[in-house]
């Protein structure tokens, strides 16, 4: 579905690379995860897979197409759901539902249908009408994911889609992300959250300094370290507990 090949950022003055020679794949229909403290450069890697961002060398491939030669072509193939919420606050959950889905090439009937699907996937019908300045946090970010699944991605894209929330949304968004796996959807999920990774997370993959420092299932990596209870513990034994800002 995905395949991320020696791919290298380097910012105008940067003293080094955000990105330095990252390569993964992701397999069509599992939820992979991208882990990495801050400054890793998962940011910039996912800027670079969703066309937003061009980079320095390297290759993106999304369902056997390069995305810099076809950037157009693509991103009708991927939904991202970023971390600041990218909606309209003084429109309704609805309202912005109906702008994106347009933007989609979405009309009439389908589109109509498809918005009621996500308001009552992510528990948000009752609240459809509402203007999203006045949402919660996790109803912010429950409408935020509705509108990245609006067009039925092939791939799905979530940087920290669950960062300061409330236990239920947290729980709601997550259940809904398995759903949509095992639908066929496939997933790339940035979290600080190592506990969720662990919980729906295929596989994962350790970014640091820019590029790729250990890749396997949850229970393969927790298991090469002696002492790891869980994935944080392996983390936290690759990546060092000193402070990142």
């Amino acid at each position: 579905m995905l395949q991320v090949e020696q791919l290298v950022k380097v910012y105008r003055g940067a003293t080094g690379p955000a990105v330095n020679g990252l390569s993964f794949s992701v397999r069509s229909g599992e939820i992979f995860g991208l882990l990495g403290p801050n400054g890793a450069g998962k940011t910039t890697a996912i800027s670079i897979i969703c066309t937003l961002l061009r980079q320095t060398s390297g290759r993106v491939m999304l369902c056997s197409q390069d995305t810099t030669l076809n950037a157009s072509g693509v991103r009708a193939l991927f939904g991202l759901a970023p971390q600041d919420i990218a909606l309209y606050p003084s429109l309704s959950a609805r309202e912005n539902l109906s702008y994106f889905g347009r933007l989609y090439g979405l009309r009439r009937g389908p589109l109509s249908n498809r918005i009621e699907e996500c308001l009552s996937l992510v528990g948000l019908s009752d609240n459809a009408d509402t203007r999203i300045d006045s949402f919660s946090g996790g109803m912010k970010r429950r409408a935020n994911l509705a509108a990245a699944i609006l067009h039925t991605p092939r791939l799905l894209v979530l940087d920290e889609p669950t960062v300061g929330i409330d236990a239920q949304s947290r729980n709601t968004i997550l259940e809904n992300l398995k759903g949509l796996r095992d639908a066929g959807m496939t997933i790339v999920y940035t979290t600080h959250y190592m506990e969720e990774a662990e919980q729906i997370c295929s596989r994962v993959a350790v970014m640091d300094k820019g590029s790729i420092i250990a890749t396997g299932t949850p229970k393969e990596l927790i298991g090469q370290v002696e002492g790891c209870a869980n994935l944080e513990d392996f983390f936290l034994h690759l990546t060092g507990k000193q402070l990142r800002d």
